[in-house]
Parts: C-alpha cells; sequence; structure tokens
C-alpha cells in the first residue's frame, strides 16, 4: 500500500501535494548544480515522514532541524510537516549552549543532521537527512496534519536572556501565505531566493511560497549569504524573480551594484533607511517594505514603495492582520500621535510555547475583533498613524538608552547618520568610558577611502542636539550580522578612542 492521503489543501502539505500532482517533473529547488524536481522532492520527503512517525513523532510533536542551508533543509522541512509534527530550525552556527537549550525547551522528539555536523548533548534521537529519488515508500497513509495544529515553533532572544519558542500553527501560516499571494500575486514561474537564515522567521515565505504555487526555491550555499558578487552571480544565472532581505542584507549587495530591474524586492526585520530605500527602489521593479514580529507569523503590514521616495513608512496591515496604535491604557491614540503596535487577526500566533506567564502577559484580549475569543499581541513597537491612513515606525518602547540624564532612540541618530553620503552601512550603541556611557558610531563606508570622522561628527552635530552626537567612530569593513541577517550589535568592537578619530577594526 502506497503513503497516499486525503489531504486538507489548506495546509503547506496539501498545497505541495497539489503541486506535485499538476507538474511532478517542474523544477522545485535548485541548490549549486543541484536540481531537485516536485516529485524527487515528494518522494524524498515522504520517506522522512515515515521514519519520523516509526520513531513515535506525530501531531504536536517538535523536530529539530539542524542542518546547513542545502537541498537536505528544505527535504527536512516538507518531511517533519508531514509526519504531522512541527519544526524546530537549530542553527548551527548558534553557540552549542544555546542549540542545547532551545532543544531541551521545546523538547524535541527528535534531531534531523547530518554527519559533518557535531553531535549535541540531548536525549532526542538523531537522524541523517538524505537521499534524492523517485522511489516512493509503501506504508500506511500519513497522518494529515490539521489546519489548528502546530506547524513550527521559531524561538527569539528574550529580555530576560532565556531564549523563548513561539508556536505557530499551521492556518496562521496559511493566512501568511495567502495573504503574501493578495499582495505580489503568484505565477508558477516565480524564483525566489533561499537567503534567509531558517532560524529568521521570514523564512517561511521564502521557502513555502514558491513550493505551494508551483515556483522554484533557489537556496542560497553558506558561504555566499554575506558576499555580494556571490549573491548577484547567483541571482543572475537563476533568474531570481522575488528577493527578501534586511536592509543588513540589501546593502551588501548594492555594494556589489546589484541592479536588476525586473526583480521584486521585500525588505524588512530592521528599520529602512531612507538612503537605501532610494538606492534600492531605482534598481528594481517592485520595492515592499515590511513590518512584522514573530509572534503574528512573519509580516504583518506591508508598503508599496514608490519611485523617488520621499519617507518610508511600514504602510498598511496586510489581509489576514488588524493593526492597533494603543496609548498605555490600550486606547487608540489621535491621528499623528505615537503609540505602541497591537497586532491581531488570523496571524496570531498561539503563543510562548510553555511559557503560559509570558503569553497572557504579551498576547491579550483584542477590544477590537468581532470575533469571540480573538486576541492581539502587544509588539513593544512604537508608531504613529498618518494623514494616509499609513504606519510610520517610531522604534521601541523599551529600547531607549539614557545618557547624561536625556533619553535617546538610537534609531533616530541612525537614520540620520544614514543619510551622510558615502556610507553604505551604520549603527550606534552605547559603550563605558569609566563610570559613563558614551554613545558611539559604527561606519562602513561605500567607497575607499571613506569619509573623515570629523566631518561626519559635524554634519550630527548640526541635525541632532550635542548629547546625541556619538562621541566616538568605528570604521568597519563590515558590520556583524545575526544568522538572521541583522546587525549584531553585541559583537561590534569597543572604540579604542573617546573622540571623533575613526578606529579601524
Amino acid at each position: 500500500m502506497d503513503g497516499v492521503r486525503t489531504l486538507d489543501r489548506q495546509t503547506v502539505v496539501g498545497l505541495f501535494e497539489a503541486r506535485v500532482a499538476v507538474a511532478p517533473d517542474d523544477v522545485a529547488v535548485v541548490s549549486g548544480y543541484e536540481q531537485v524536481t516536485y516529485a524527487e522532492l515528494d518522494a524524498a520527503a515522504t520517506r522522512l515522514a515515515y521514519q519520523l512517525v516509526d520513531l513515535g513523532v506525530g501531531a504536536e510533536s517538535v523536530v529539530a532541524i539542524h542542518l546547513r542551508r542545502s537541498v537536505e533543509t528544505v527535504v527536512a522541512l516538507l518531511g517533519v510537516l508531514r509526519s504531522g509534527a512541527a519544526y524546530l530550525p537549530l542553527d548551527p552556527g548558534y553557540p552549542v549552549e544555546r542549540r542545547e537549550f532551545i532543544l531541551r525547551d521545546a523538547g524535541a522528539s527528535a534531531v534531523l543532521t547530518t554527519p559533518d555536523l557535531p553531535g549535541l548533548d540531548t536525549t532526542a534521537p538523531a537522524l541523517y537527512v538524505g537521499g534524492i529519488g523517485l522511489d516512493q515508500p509503501e506504508g500506511p497513509p500519513l497522518p494529515s496534519p490539521g489546519r489548528r495544529d502546530r506547524a513550527y515553533v521559531m524561538y527569539t532572544s528574550g529580555s530576560t536572556g532565556r531564549p523563548k519558542g513561539v508556536d505557530v500553527a499551521h492556518d496562521t501560516l496559511m493566512a501568511q501565505l495567502d495573504a503574501f499571494q493578495d499582495l505580489l500575486g503568484r505565477a508558477p514561474g516565480d524564483v525566489w531566493l533561499g537567503l534567509t537564515s531558517l532560524s529568521f522567521d521570514p523564512s517561511v515565505l521564502e521557502l513555502f511560497l514558491p513550493l505551494t504555487t508551483g515556483g522554484r526555491l533557489v537556496v542560497v550555499p553558506e558561504p555566499a549569504v554575506t558576499d555580494g558578487y556571490a549573491l548577484l552571480r547567483l541571482i543572475r544565472d537563476n533568474g531570481v524573480t522575488h528577493i527578501q532581505a534586511t536592509p543588513s542584507g540589501w546593502s551588501i549587495l548594492l555594494a556589489a551594484r546589484f541592479d536588476e530591474p525586473s526583480v521584486v524586492a521585500l525588505i524588512g526585520g530592521e528599520a529602512a533607511p531612507l538612503p537605501l530605500v532610494r538606492r534600492l527602489r531605482a534598481r528594481v521593479r517592485r520595492l515592499v517594505n515590511l513590518y512584522g514580529p514573530t509572534e503574528t507569523t512573519v509580516w504583518s503590514t506591508a508598503a508599496d514603495i514608490a519611485p523617488d521616495p520621499v519617507a518610508v513608512s511600514i504602510g498598511r496591515p496586510l489581509p489576514d492582520s488588524r493593526v492597533y496604535v494603543l496609548d498605555q491604557a490600550l486606547a487608540p491614540v489621535p491621528e499623528g500621535a505615537v503609540g505602541e503596535i497591537f497586532v491581531g487577526g488570523d496571524g496570531v500566533s498561539r503563543g510562548y510555547l510553555h511559557r503560559p506567564g509570558l503569553t497572557a502577559e504579551r498576547f491579550l484580549p483584542d477590544p477590537f475583533s468581532p470575533v469571540p475569543g480573538a486576541r492581539c499581541y502587544r509588539s513593544g513597537d512604537l508608531a504613529r498613524v498618518l494623514p494616509d491612513g499609513q504606519l510610520e515606525f517610531h522604534g521601541r518602547s523599551d529600547h531607549q538608552v539614557k545618557i547624561r540624564g536625556h533619553r535617546i532612540e538610537l534609531g533616530e541618530i541612525e537614520a540620520t547618520l544614514s543619510e551622510y553620503p558615502g556610507l553604505a552601512q551604520v549603527a550606534v550603541t552605547t559603550y563605558q568610558d569609566g563610570e559613563s556611557a558614551h554613545l558611539a558610531a559604527y561606519l562602513v563606508a561605500a567607497t575607499s577611502p571613506g569619509p573623515d570622522p570629523a566631518s561626519v561628527q559635524a554634519f550630527l552635530a548640526r541635525r541632532l542636539p550635542a548629547y546625541m552626537v556619538p562621541d566616538a567612530f568605528v570604521s568597519l569593513p563590515r558590520l556583524p550580522l545575526t544568522p538572521s541577517g541583522k546587525v549584531d550589535r553585541r559583537h561590534l568592537p569597543a572604540p579604542e578612542h573617546s573622540d571623533a578619530r575613526t578606529v579601524t577594526a
């Protein structure tokens, strides 16, 4: 008996199988010189699903994916979902202690890995992923995931230093994919760049949208992730049509002279500075600025950026989302006033895995939804509603620093700094000099030699209060990034001087 089963077509598994039935010989995934068809990917994922079921894995189970980016990663994702379980990304680049904590905290039932990766201290059995072919395994029907079943668990950093797992169901995942089909349209000829780390939730969009709509996924090999020229070759060689990246990731591509007028570009994960947005918009067919917390299943708002933009907003809610800007009493703020972003709608996740107290604190009853029992997520992000109804991002409510008694939003300094000509990337953070806290600016020049730091300091002094002008300027060849592509502020080198001279690291 083969593994044929009746599936809910409104899950990733069901939609993927529908594409296999329609076009089994179409290429689904490209990784280097390897091309895998929908039928081959289907067979490999089915074999893996049977192995997992034999281990007792099923609905609500969590299976860790501890793999470097490859075709095997895509097989693992689909195999886990086909078994009825949820996947748990486990980035090999994370510290061992963090990976092992996540495994324990999530209660993983199994770990999917490869022999070349070091083992982890866990009681969960390890399965090696590999073997692409058309031979379909025989066995009883596999379980069909339900819309309310857990689909994946994505760990994010916690304010206490303890990572927390966001628990996402199939129905919220499908709401996100449906919203982006409405936003972007779909075509079997779409080719998505698989650039985002599996441990960063925007990967959900670029992995599953093409595979559920008949498109193609181009997996970026690990060494190319931060190599703009290698990425550009990959984009051109494979006819990539859709690219999603953080502002830091787009800076890397623009530094490599990215100019692809047929590409649809998505930017998100960090506040997008206007100078970067202007440069990028001039080089692509369409640019969409995105905002969304992991807790509300990837993206919640979108803004189509017009040619020659004069400002950057985070747009309006996606079809699956409801977004409110509220004051401390949870009442809507007046138009133009800054308040906290609350997100409701179909994208709100199930909460934090094994953290009912924290879930109750951040996931609140939605006072504005007509749906009984609806919840909204308190993001901690700040915004204001513009006269045209779009949202303007204003940083974090809890991400302020205090210098000489003044409360400072670092994002405001970075936004001003990014307007200085000749800078490709910037970051601002604090450092200690004796008992005093100071501001440090980190500069990545667009060309060599870089700008004179005294000129940069004078530029800022003309636009910001004196207490917001950094004391130290550090020149770097590139900013350190986290596996998810954001600026890794913890690994910015401490300044050696507290004057306005450039320190080359």
